[in-house]
């Protein structure tokens, strides 16, 4: 199936390979291999990105350390067991490898999907206003992406009044995030979270005639909405 086909789900990355691709898991006879993407912010930060490739795909391609790539697929998530308990793990999944970069930005999503869970509003000691949001976007076979999202400024204050249940379309980057997480009093650790960092949202009162094909233009990345209830940041 084409990536194209998948309308609510489509994430475009540029960047360079960092670790060495590993073997991850066999489906139906295909094997599928993990690596982590160094993907450049326009400011010039960078996030790394962990990605998901089909042998297919790499067969005829040298995909090593420092070698850049230019990928299209989607963004998803799975559960995995660690230390016993089931953790939800993300990775950008290729659908398709470009010799030519199709935009500016290395680094862009658009997802519709549906809130799975209160968003949580919060603000920083700068009073920096902060929505989290999770999710749910529906995948063939009927399967689900939960993807984290974070909402800023007057996106975050419309969020915040997002029912369960409601349909919405964001627009925006994947970024990585590194935080401490204290497991014992002797035991700190550094872990990295990724989320979306939304840039555009809409909500659709009526999902029923939404079609994602009509409000994204995948390559321009343009947004166009059917109603006011758009918020850009």
């Amino acid at each position: 199936m084409n990536y194209l086909s998948e309308k609510n789900n489509k994430v475009f990355i540029s960047g360079e390979i960092v670790t060495e691709a590993e073997f991850s898991h066999e489906v139906y006879g295909e094997g599928f291999y993990e690596m982590n993407v160094l993907v450049k912010r326009l400011s010039g930060q960078g996030d790394i990105l962990p990605v998901t490739i089909s042998e297919r795909l790499i067969a005829d391609k040298d995909l090593k350390v420092g070698v850049t790539i230019n990928a299209l697929g989607q963004f998803r998530s799975y559960n995995k067991l660690v230390d016993g308990k089931s953790k939800l793990m993300l990775t950008v999944f290729v659908r398709e490898l470009l010799d030519d970069i199709p935009v500016k930005n290395p680094n862009s999503i658009v997802l519709t999907g549906y809130i799975c869970k209160p968003p949580v509003y919060r603000t920083t000691p700068f009073n920096r206003e902060i929505a989290d949001i999770l999710i749910a976007v529906n995948r063939s076979y009927n399967k689900s992406d939960y993807i984290p999202s974070i909402a800023w400024g007057r996106n975050a204050r419309f969020a915040k009044n997002l029912a369960v249940g409601e349909k919405i379309a964001i627009s925006g980057r994947i970024q990585s995030r590194e935080y401490q997480k204290k497991i014992t009093d002797d035991d700190v650790r550094t872990l990295t979270a990724y989320e979306v960092s939304i840039s555009k949202l809409a909500a659709y009162e009526n999902a029923e005639n939404f079609d994602v094909d009509e409000e994204f233009n995948m390559l321009g990345l343009n947004f166009i909405s059917p109603n006011d209830n758009v918020y850009t940041d």
